[in-house]
């Protein structure tokens, strides 16, 4: 196989459990972007075993395709346009949020069309100036009273939860519990009150509330390597682990340039290996010699630009290993995912969405 994705569900299971047990809410396990790029209904499918109890996704083909997989757990889909399907949404049971005025009264016309009420989540936007009610919160209260919806939850989303030491989170907080108070005091009494993150959970259990919105901690990451530590030092195991076949090992003289555009060249005679991963398949290409693949027991860097199709790594003149062999290209053995991101100047979000459908997901 040319290059594969091998996806421990075991180690989200864990993840799943180890976050219960630092909590007394419900968990709400985020499995959009594909499950953060680990497989939406496996990951879904094993969050629930493990003791979650709500899913969460952006898109609402992604929930929709949860339901048509026959998962009857409760699911919310926040990132739905104006003209996405609500009917269809409503009658799957999918929970919808509200961020407009203008999402309130969509909702509201479908459920009214299908003679049922709609479950509904308002978002707040407390300081993330992105998804939610800000300036036409004081209208909103006053349609929403009467609005033939049934309002589940309120949720916000914090913009710097994963800087321990900023006080933005709190004031966020804050902000949120005023209009909690304020939508109670027009008869609106949600069940579900969810703000916190994976960063607010391990960092704010103030912010935990009855439900907490598990995501990148779910896949064994850190929400910020920087600021929190690393998926070790938070006792989390990453659960994917990126593999590709060397195409090729072929010996070069020193002063080789490597590569479009000749960016590297390599220091004396070597051995070079292609790896057949490039960024179709989800690699950053301005990724640095600071990363590379573990293969033949060494660790072998990056060198030149990242191809459509492939990379080049230097093996160094002694290394044994050979085309044909499997390279570890993140994972427990060598580069981890958080050194990848470091090295192409991103997050390790981005390192696991971005990997390709092209490359197969295997799971165990």
């Amino acid at each position: 196989m040319r290059a594969f994705a091998e996806i421990d569900l075991g180690a989200i299971a864990s993840n799943v459990r180890k976050i219960k047990s630092q909590t007394e809410a419900e968990v709400l396990a985020v499995v959009k972007a594909d499950a953060y790029g680990h497989g939406l209904w496996p990951v879904a499918n094993t969050a629930i075993e493990a003791g979650a109890t709500w899913l969460g996704v952006a898109l609402l083909e992604e929930a929709i395709k949860l339901r048509t997989h026959g998962l009857s757990a409760p699911i919310i889909a926040w990132l739905t346009p104006l003209h996405e399907n609500f009917e269809e949404a409503i009658n799957l049971n999918i929970d919808l949020s509200v961020p407009s005025l203008a999402h309130l009264r969509a909702i509201s016309v479908a459920g009214e069309k299908l003679k049922t009420r709609p479950r509904v989540h308002i978002e707040l936007d407390t300081g993330m100036t992105r998804g939610g009610l800000l300036l036409e919160w004081s209208e909103f209260l006053n349609e929403i009273k009467d609005a033939p919806v049934e309002v589940v939850g309120l949720w916000t989303h914090f913009a710097r939860a994963d800087e321990p030491e900023s006080d933005f989170t709190e004031a966020q907080l804050a902000e949120f519990m005023e209009r909690l108070d304020e939508l109670n005091k027009v008869g609106i009494n949600p069940k579900y009150i969810h703000t916190a993150n994976s960063a607010a959970i391990q960092s704010r259990k103030v912010a935990h509330k009855n439900m907490v919105r598990l995501g990148i901690s779910m896949y064994g990451l850190s929400p910020d390597i920087n600021f929190m530590g690393s998926s070790e030092k938070l006792g989390l195991k990453p659960a994917m682990t990126l593999k590709s076949e060397i195409h090729l090992v072929k010996e070069v003289p020193a002063n080789s340039a490597v590569g479009y555009g000749g960016t590297a060249k390599t220091k004396e005679r070597t051995k070079l290996a292609i790896i057949t991963l490039g960024y179709s398949d989800g690699i950053p290409r301005n990724t640095s010699d600071k990363a590379g693949v573990f293969v033949a027991g060494k660790r072998a860097p990056i060198i030149g630009r990242v191809s459509m199709d492939q990379f080049v790594v230097d093996l160094g003149i002694d290394s044994v290993a050979q085309s044909g062999d499997i390279a570890e290209v993140f994972g427990p053995n060598g580069y981890s995912i958080d050194e990848w991101a470091s090295a192409a100047g991103t997050i390790n979000y981005e390192i696991v969405t971005r990997i390709s459908p092209r490359v197969p997901r295997i799971y165990r």
